[in-house]
């Protein structure tokens, strides 16, 4: 017996976290992205957690989740509830993790067909 992930017809999918870079389907990223359940992976203008404003949070409300992960990179890093208040004023869950297990996380949930985002921090690339 053979065991593969379901994958879903037009759901983005991670397929490789390695800490500083991740893969989306063929497409490789190389800083902090946003990748929605459906449709293009997005720039994310974020660094490292403590530059988290609540903007960047708003913004994610465009997508129209039900669930948002956010890695926030190489460890465990809680982000204050107040830089999330409007996801929680449209009761959007949020999970918090280090970005490899929000990578995990999102890629069950989307091949479950949830709509959700992940919001993964990934260190600058070096110059």
């Amino acid at each position: 017996m053979k065991f593969q992930p379901d994958l879903l017809d037009g759901v983005n999918h991670i397929t490789r976290f390695d800490g500083d870079s991740l893969r989306v389907g063929a497409e490789v990223f190389r800083h902090s992205v946003v990748v929605p359940w459906v449709g293009a992976v997005r720039h994310w203008p974020v660094v490292a957690a403590d530059a988290l404003t609540e903007a960047h949070f708003e913004a994610l409300l465009a997508l129209q989740p039900e669930v948002v992960i956010f890695g926030s990179g190489a460890r465990l890093q809680f982000v204050p509830p107040r830089l999330h208040r409007a996801l929680i004023a449209q009761r959007i869950g949020l999970e918090t993790m280090d970005s490899g297990a929000a990578c995990r996380t999102y890629n069950v949930l989307a091949s479950e067909g949830r709509r959700v985002v992940a919001a993964l921090l990934l260190p600058p690339a070096p110059d």
